[in-house]
């Protein structure tokens, strides 16, 4: 036996590794943070940028080798997030191929393309006095934190991640609707938002539950003509690859009919379906939704970094927090620029007091550079209350650095209009301060205004029924019954003439002549055994027309259901079972008339009587029914009205009666 001692060791030192490789992979690759809404690998990619923006393109090899400096894993991971940023459309500006989101084709290698910051991320992202920054992995450079982003990133660009025990899936949302609902928080008004996906498309989002729940997505279907198909939008999470491939599959299985599928697809989506003969457009879009990754469910999940923590919250929440962190920022970026203003106010006022009041002259006959120092302070001291605070000792070494050139033309028209600009500008901050959601609702005005026409919403927010695979399925098996073998099923060869076609999500009722009735599955072949008198799919509108005999009491009695609710598998019975007790007739629908041969009686004008079923009420499957003569039944004929030769046997229905026991 091994040392107890070494296997404790053992799981402890497992359990603790295993904990920090958890964290590990929960905060630094997988989870995103709610603050920038970018994980640790897309963070470093926007700062390498950041570092390397002069407007120009650069090489994606280059950017990936950079990002090397401060992400410590392989080049192959950074360039996969590098295009998958790249490929949103908001923060990283584009030059080659970097694939395509709409066919899954990927992108060219590093060395051919090339990327640079998008405006929109110079303008929101970025601010070193706003941002904390932190050792690289190896201490040889500085990474930020967090981005001081403006934007509701998250949101934005939505995420995905598998962590340890863990996993994200958070749906992108449109530029406008995002900062419009930050303008209703800012107002303290109510608001609504919900995703928007790239690919376009048709969403459903009655099981939405605020960035958690359940959403449906449609590829948007068009009817060109009753024979031909075009997609024109395809869902979110799939390709026109994807697509086609779960047509072709669907049509293999013989679910769906078509006789060809392409894909026209270059700048937009265009996958073009025709339909077999007998086969319309129509019915097929509605198969389609049914077979098909044409409609594919979506479990969105919000999970995210806050406070150094993984949480699930909803969508109206962080984009309050989003909300309250962006007027925070701004009015942080206000009062930095103030105190810079004032500096360079002060600045401006010394040099007009210096070189206007001619303090300079005095320091002429100085023959120590402490002595020039002190009596420049000296002489600056009258004008305190001009200046913006005290003069330090930094203020009088820049005076005296002023050249002499600079003094001979010095201009104080234009010295006062620039302490005029300043002046303005410092009152404009300072109001700005005194009203900060006012000022945060005209920044994303601003923002709105630029950007806004750039991204409009792609997916159209409606509501559709779920579409049953049964309704739209087609009716490609033949269901086959063999009498002498039992068995049943679409690959039994029948023994009779009649047979019925049915979908394999159909299930099949069956009747048997001991009153024992059973549903279930469409097979392959199934033993049912040889007393089987009746077969057809389960429908709720079907009416039963049922004459049995009761063998107890040696009596007929007739009556009417609808079909009887059931469990699969499960056997049933029609009327209390009896060694002599059968069905000795059945039939569907209403206005059937049967009529009853009676054993004869010399008493009797007639020998038979004619049942009209409508004359019966429909009452429950297990409801006893009407007596049909004190006389026993000989046998029951059907009497049939007059058909025309296209009017047959119902598709679905195998009625065996006539075949079975009399």
């Amino acid at each position: 036996m091994e040392n107890p001692t070494e296997y404790g060791s053992l799981h402890l030192l497992f359990d603790t590794n295993f904990m920090d490789y958890t964290s590990y992979v929960i905060k630094e690759r997988a989870i995103p943070d709610v603050t920038d809404g970018l994980k640790p690998v897309q963070r470093r990619i926007m700062q390498t940028l950041f570092n390397m923006d002069d407007g120009r393109f650069n090489k994606v090899a280059n950017v990936v080798g950079e990002t090397m400096k401060l992400h410590p894993h392989g080049d192959q991971s950074i360039f996969g997030a590098l295009v998958n940023l790249a490929n949103k459309g908001y923060l990283i500006d584009r030059q080659g191929n970097f694939g395509n989101i709409f066919t899954g084709d990927g992108p060219s290698a590093a060395r051919y393309i090339e990327c640079r910051l998008t405006p929109l991320a110079r303008e929101i992202l970025f601010n070193k006095d706003l941002t904390e920054f932190a050792d690289s992995y190896d201490g040889r450079m500085q990474e930020p934190v967090v981005l001081p982003a403006k934007l509701p990133l998250l949101l934005l660009q939505g995420a995905d991640g598998i962590a340890v025990g863990m996993a994200t899936k958070i749906m992108p949302h449109n530029f406008c609707e995002l900062l419009e609902a930050q303008k209703k928080i800012l107002k303290d008004e109510p608001f609504e938002i919900y995703p928007d996906f790239p690919q376009g498309g048709l969403m459903d989002v009655s099981g939405y539950n605020d960035g958690n729940g359940r959403i449906r997505c449609r590829a948007r279907i068009v009817e060109k003509n009753e024979k031909t198909i075009l997609i024109k939008e395809i869902p979110y999470t799939t390709t026109t690859l994807s697509l086609m491939e779960s047509i072709e599959k669907a049509a293999k299985s013989g679910k769906i009919k078509i006789v060809s599928i392409n894909d026209y697809t270059a700048e937009e989506v265009e996958i073009e379906i025709k339909l077999a003969r007998g086969i319309y457009a129509e019915d097929t879009i509605r198969a389609l939704y049914a077979f098909s990754d044409c409609e594919v469910p979506i479990s969105p999940n919000l999970t995210c970094i806050r406070d150094n923590r993984p949480v699930n919250i909803p969508v109206p929440e962080l984009l309050r927090d989003n909300t309250a962190k962006l007027k925070a920022d701004l009015e942080k970026e206000l009062l930095i620029e103030l105190d810079l203003l004032r500096e360079k106010l002060h600045a401006h006022l010394l040099e007009q007091i210096f070189i206007e009041e001619r303090l300079y002259k005095q320091i002429e006959e100085c023959t120590s550079f402490r002595l020039v120092v002190s009596t420049v302070k000296e002489s600056l001291a009258p004008f305190r209350e001009r200046l913006m605070r005290d003069v330090t000792k930094e203020d009088i070494e820049r005076l005296l650095e002023i050249r002499i050139r600079r003094i001979s033309r010095y201009d104080i028209d234009k010295k006062r209009k620039d302490i005029k600009e300043i002046q303005d500008r410092s009152r404009e901050v300072e109001k700005d301060l005194q009203d900060m959601v006012g000022f945060t609702l005209r920044y994303l005005d601003r923002l709105l205004k630029n950007y806004g026409h750039l991204y409009p919403r792609c997916t159209e927010i409606t509501a559709f029924s779920e579409v049953e695979a049964r309704d739209v399925a087609l009716s490609n098996l033949t269901m086959g019954y063999h009498r002498e073998s039992g068995f049943l099923g679409h690959q039994v060869k029948s023994d009779c003439e009649r047979s019925f076609a049915c979908s394999e999500y159909d299930k099949l009722l069956l009747f048997f002549n001991n009153g024992t009735y059973k549903v279930i599955h469409v097979a392959d072949k199934v033993f049912v055994g040889s007393d089987l008198c009746w077969v057809g799919t389960v429908d709720e509108k079907l009416v039963f027309n049922v004459v049995y005999l009761d063998g107890e009491e040696g009596l007929s009695y007739v009556k009417r259901f609808h079909c009887p609710k059931f469990i699969l598998e499960k056997e049933y019975h029609l009327f209390p079972q009896h060694s002599k007790s059968y069905i000795q007739f059945l039939s569907l629908g209403e206005a059937s008339r049967i009529r009853i041969h009676l054993k004869p009686s010399k008493r009797a004008k007639k020998n038979y009587e004619d049942v009209c079923f409508d004359d019966f009420l429909i009452k429950g499957s297990i409801a006893k029914g009407k007596r049909v003569s004190i006389r026993p039944l000989r046998r029951i004929a059907e009497l049939k009205e007059k058909k025309s030769e296209d009017e047959g046997q119902d598709p679905k229905i195998l009625s065996l009666f006539d075949e079975g026991k009399k």
